[in-house]
């Protein structure tokens, strides 16, 4: 079984930054991708953002130049680097892992982005 646990959420002004983690149970690099989720209330979930076991991410159009995924090898995690937050970026978001046919999620976490 896998765990997911996503850290680093809160409530943030617009216009502020800040980092998720997400710390994988088992090497973040055997899953063929993970990636950051959100959803906000009456929204559905939406893909954040994404990388590879290779390397190669992935980002939402609405994120693009202010959202970076990366990995954290020494910590074992893969994180969220979010500035120039935005209100409608306000969401839970969840970390994900996939591995052939499986998808593995965190718990979630609140972001919240005042205006």
């Amino acid at each position: 079984q896998v765990q997911l646990v996503e850290s680093g959420g809160g409530l943030v002004q617009a216009g502020g930054s800040l980092r998720l983690s997400c710390a994988a149970s088992r090497s973040i690099f055997t899953f063929n991708y993970m990636g950051w989720y959100r959803q906000a209330p009456g929204k559905q979930r939406e893909l954040v953002a994404s990388i590879t076991s290779g390397g190669i991410t992935n980002y939402a159009d609405s994120v693009k130049g202010r959202f970076a995924i990366f990995r954290d090898i020494a910590k074992n995690t893969v994180n969220l680097q979010m500035n120039s937050l935005k209100p409608e970026d306000t969401a839970v978001y969840y970390c994900n892992a996939h591995i052939a046919e499986y998808d593995y999620w965190g718990q979630g976490i609140q972001v919240t982005v005042s205006s």
